[in-house]
């Protein structure tokens, strides 16, 4: 079992910066094996990927976010992070950290972020 909270969520105006993070905990000794991922969920809309890293710190980002977003991992927090820059009304969302261990998917609950003028 692999428990996700995310945190970092908030406010802000078009054009600002913010920082998400996703604290893993329970079966972390495998932190550092697990492909990790941020996806996103705007009201009426599906689910979206926005970015993943594998274990190595390869990274890949959905389209919308590409040369915004920076994914990256602290292993030794067992931490992952979605550095956004130049944030649109549209990145408006929930945000959800998800890893993928030995096969199955876990998800964290979601932290909001809410773009506005």
């Amino acid at each position: 079992q692999v428990q996700l909270v995310e945190s970092g969520g908030g406010l802000l105006q078009p054009g600002g910066s913010l920082r998400l993070s996703c604290a893993a905990s329970g079966n972390i000794f495998s932190f550092n094996t697990m492909t990790m991922g941020w996806y996103r969920q705007a009201p009426g809309k599906e689910r979206e990927l926005v970015g993943v890293i594998t274990s190595g710190g390869s990274t890949a980002y959905g389209d919308s976010v590409k040369g915004r977003f920076t994914i990256s991992r602290d292993n030794a927090k067992n931490t992952l992070y979605l550095q956004m820059n130049s944030l649109k009304p549209e990145d408006t969302a929930v945000y959800y950290c998800q890893a993928l261990l030995r096969g199955v998917n876990y998800w964290g609950r979601g932290t909001r972020v809410t773009v506005s003028s």
